[in-house]
């Protein structure tokens, strides 16, 4: 039997914000959580709300992250404090901590593997993991591969970047009560039913195709041997858009990078700010050499991309009962869309119909395993249904 409970705060005081998410979860669940993830407001005091929590929940593990919007079946705001707490003999579970990702992500994602139990329950037939990671590290599908070849490919794996409502500057991870920078935290999650994961986007290219000659880490530098900047300012002319160099992210929020991975499919990759050298930070990495096409997508898109990552996490579950639904999707999304994004989340619980929904905004989504578009991506929906 598994039970699951869903709770928020928006209580401004970190330790009475604790308490009572612990009060309400134990109050649900009927017994000490398995697990409990979490994701806080970078606003919160993070610090003093998981301390709260453990010692109101006591759980047997518990994880999560930062956050750039949080939202239950009830709720969805900024400045919340959402978890989910799972106790259950039917789902196993363990948490696994990779530590200095910017030195490399091998070494990360052997520690974070080697926490996990699947070589010991060869029964449990479904392996999945929840992963949150420090996006200002970097190299995160780095992190996702390594994963991968650790474990054989044997896991889907889905979940996202910690953020902080779009600042980009401090994006951390929880584990237990500890809180860790340059670090990367996964959820083992080992059952014999089928656990669904679905992703989608509703962006198109439009734009020929160009090659990115030159970039740097997070840094867009030119695009065809030209500075990228040139090359938005006169798709933003010929479109009769503005580019407002003091104030990109209007623009950015509605015209993104798409690298081309073949297929017709598309990794997206969102601008942030634009530099005096014609350069852009993206949220995440475009590597040189890469094929990409200026994106664009219209908000009925991003609904019907939940709508389908809904459908597609549904169909993986081979018409067992979902339980409850892990929802992860972009903050660029969410400020795109502004009180328009609530249509997503009503989109999915729609599709899904399960009683239980959780999740927050992140700084790029991870999404792994098969039949899936595998990476770390921006401006995608990600939807996980966990069996009843």
């Amino acid at each position: 039997m598994t039970k699951f409970a869903v709770a928020y705060s928006d209580l401004r005081e970190g330790d009475a914000a604790g308490i009572a998410l612990g009060t309400t979860l134990l109050e649900k669940i009927g017994g000490t959580p398995d697990v409990i993830i979490i994701f806080i407001s970078p606003d919160s005091d993070q610090q003093a709300i998981l301390s709260a929590l453990q010692r109101t929940c006591q759980p047997e593990q518990m994880l999560g992250c930062s956050s750039a919007g949080e939202f239950t079946g009830e709720v969805l705001s900024e400045g919340l404090a959402c978890a989910l707490a799972i106790r259950s003999d039917e789902l196993f579970f363990s948490v696994g901590l990779g530590r200095e990702l910017s030195k490399g992500h091998t070494q990360a994602g052997r520690t974070i593997v080697s926490a996990f139990r699947y070589p010991e329950m060869p029964r449990a037939l479904y392996r999945t993991a929840l992963l949150l990671t420090d996006i200002l590290s970097g190299g995160a599908e780095d992190l996702i591969a390594s994963i991968s070849q650790q474990t054989d490919g044997t896991f889907h794996i889905f979940g996202g970047g910690a953020g902080d409502n779009a600042r980009f500057a401090r994006t951390p991870v929880f584990f237990g009560t500890e809180i860790y920078d340059d670090a990367a935290v996964a959820l083992e999650i080992l059952s014999k039913k089928p656990v669904g994961i679905g992703s989608h986007h509703g962006w198109h290219p439009v734009t020929e195709p160009m090659l990115v000659t030159r970039a740097d880490g997070l840094r867009l530098i030119s695009l065809d041997g030209r500075p990228a900047l040139d090359v938005f300012q006169e798709y933003a002319q010929a479109t009769g858009q503005t580019l407002d160099l003091a104030n990109p992210v209007p623009f950015f929020l509605h015209n993104v990078l798409g690298i081309d991975a073949g297929l017709g499919l598309y990794k997206l990759r969102a601008p942030l700010a634009v530099h005096a050298d014609g350069s852009f930070t993206c949220a995440t990495e475009v590597p040189e050499g890469a094929i990409v096409s200026i994106m664009s997508g219209v908000l009925e898109a991003a609904v019907d991309a939940a709508s389908q990552a809904a459908q597609m996490a549904l169909r993986q579950m081979h018409a067992c009962e979902p339980g409850m639904t892990l929802f992860f999707d972009c903050v660029v999304t969410r400020l795109r869309m502004g009180d328009e994004f609530t249509e997503e989340l009503h989109a999915v619980q729609h599709i899904v119909g399960a009683p239980g929904f959780v999740g927050c905004n992140t700084h790029g989504q991870v999404v792994s395993g098969e039949g899936q578009f595998s990476g770390f991506h921006n401006c995608n929906a990600v939807v996980c249904i966990l069996p009843a």
